[in-house]
């Protein structure tokens, strides 16, 4: 059984980002970047389920600028088996990446698609949801476990009142969410060993994809600062600076 992990990369999770001066975007001149820590955790999964015989092969999968194969390297490092790069300069929307990623469900047929629930840079939780309507796969959403047994997934995941435990027939898409695993450090044999292992480059055009964008940026903009805040005496000052300062009661 093969897996398919997609991976983004993403501006590092502790840099702080800024808006460019002419609104068009955020600043990504000379920052750190890494994978999209979700992905991160689908990754390791993949991998703790290929080190349990319950699958053969995991096929890392990123959608990006050629500089995304550093991305794709630590995936390799992690212990994935082959790595796959889509390149591509434009800005891709999530209904783009899923068109992708479905060529690439239909070039490769896996199993079992594991996912990062959403990515830290646009925060959209859409892609996966988005590949498994198009490539008509059961799907299941925030796993916090999945365990495998033949030709289905059994996936506890998060929801707002706690937890439920589905079971989805295989093929499916599963989205990864934090509390499923802790990620492995990395060891510096690993790196070396991921600089012999297949990393194949292809561009949508290849995969017969259009990601013609669907929506345009008008301006982007930092939030506004917060002002600093105040102490009170007691609890009636600050019932009288809630109703008549802030007048949220």
């Amino acid at each position: 059984m093969k897996i398919l992990v997609p991976v983004k990369r993403v501006i590092d999770k502790d840099v702080k980002v800024h808006v460019k001066s002419d609104g068009s975007g955020v600043d990504t001149a000379n920052i750190k970047h890494s994978m999209n820590p979700f992905d991160e955790i689908a990754v390791e999964e993949a991998v703790r389920l290929r080190e349990n015989d319950a699958v053969t092969e995991v096929i890392a999968v990123s959608v990006g600028v050629v500089q995304a194969q550093e991305t794709l390297r630590t995936a390799l490092a992690i212990g994935a088996d082959r790595a796959i790069l889509v390149e591509t300069a434009e800005e891709l929307e999530p209904l783009a990446v899923a068109k992708v990623l479905k060529a690439l469900v239909d070039k490769e047929q896996p199993r079992l698609v594991l996912i990062g629930k959403q990515a830290i840079d646009n925060d959209a939780n859409q892609t996966g949801q988005m590949l498994a309507a198009l490539a008509d796969f059961s799907q299941a959403t925030f796993a916090s476990k999945v365990q495998l047994d033949g030709d289905t997934a059994t996936v506890t995941r998060e929801v707002d009142s706690g937890r439920e435990t589905l079971t989805v027939s295989l093929p499916a898409v599963v989205t990864t969410d934090l509390r499923l695993n802790e990620p492995r450090y990395v060891t510096l044999p690993n790196i070396m060993k991921a600089k012999k292992k297949p990393l194949e480059s292809v561009t949508p055009f290849d995969l017969g994809v259009d990601i013609s964008p669907r929506v345009k940026v008008l301006k982007v903009t930092e939030p506004p600062q917060r002002s600093a805040g105040i102490t009170v005496p007691d609890v009636a000052a600050l019932l009288d600076k809630l109703k008549n300062e802030a007048k949220i009661i």
